[in-house]
């Protein structure tokens, strides 16, 4: 599977008062590795829905193993996991860049829908 690495540094509006990455950051983490995934392929997602594609998100999920913590470095792996008639999904991994560890993975799945309905 091709997979792309978007690097991303965790910063103060990221945590939250113990400098631990808020849950819900994860999920703008994995956004930011989605569309540069699609920048890889030559695409950007403004590129797509100037084009009438829209692709909103029907389901989502993330799995936490490990805490990103303030000024931590990671890598936001991303790669389709699977396309299936009008969906596609896409897995990620976010890995600390300074020691390998994994600190969580999940995924979205999107519907390309047309933006004329």
């Amino acid at each position: 599977m091709y997979t792309w690495d978007a690097r991303v540094r965790a910063i103060y509006r990221d945590t939250d008062q113990m400098g631990v990455v808020y849950y819900g950051n994860y999920y703008a983490w994995f956004e930011t590795g989605r569309n540069e995934f699609i920048r890889s392929l030559g695409l950007s997602y403004k590129e797509l829905e100037e084009q009438g594609i829209m692709l909103p998100v029907i389901e989502s999920r993330c799995t936490y193993k490990v805490p990103a913590r303030y000024d931590d470095l990671v890598l936001v792996r991303t790669g389709i996991s699977d396309i299936t008639g009008a969906r596609i999904a896409f897995a990620y991994e976010v890995i600390r860049d300074e020691d390998g560890d994994l600190l969580d993975w999940g995924g979205t799945t999107h519907a390309f829908a047309d933006a004329e309905t």
